[in-house]
């Protein structure tokens, strides 16, 4: 009789595994990462009602970061005055996380921050704001 795996995946993969390196640091205030990208992939027609083949259009990557104002403040501080976070240059984002011993490593290429603001009410402990994201492609598990 074989051995029945019960817990097959171990430790799964959440956010203490998680990392986002920017500007040669690991992001302290981050509250959220996301990305994701697609590529347009139809069926093509010809004769019939079936697809006679498929064709493929461009490529569209998204990515988006929540940061606290402790790291927003930290970011901005570090450019010169009157300099926005909308005029940083294109940078990568370096997104790894750890699974059975292994290191996978995104990078988010070319980001650019294309937003900033505040957004606070009565009651909160912490004000955070998610940063949307320029970016050109993602390059996975390199």
């Amino acid at each position: 009789m074989g051995v029945v795996i019960v817990n097959q995946f171990g430790t799964m993969i959440g956010w203490t595994k998680v990392s986002a390196r920017v500007f040669g640091r690991d992001l302290v205030g981050i509250r959220k990462l996301a990305y994701s990208d697609e590529k347009e992939i139809e069926n093509e027609y010809g004769a019939g009602d079936m697809p006679v083949g498929e064709s493929e259009g461009n490529y569209k990557a998204e990515a988006s970061i929540e940061l606290t104002i402790e790291e927003r403040l930290a970011l901005q501080e570090s450019l010169p005055v009157g300099v926005r976070l909308q005029d940083i240059a294109a940078f990568p984002i370096v997104s790894s996380y750890e699974y059975n011993g292994r290191v996978f490593k995104d990078v988010i290429q070319n980001c650019r921050i294309t937003n900033n603001g505040v957004d606070v009410k009565q009651g909160d402990k912490t004000i955070a704001t998610e940063h949307k994201l320029k970016t050109s492609h993602i390059d996975w598990n390199v």
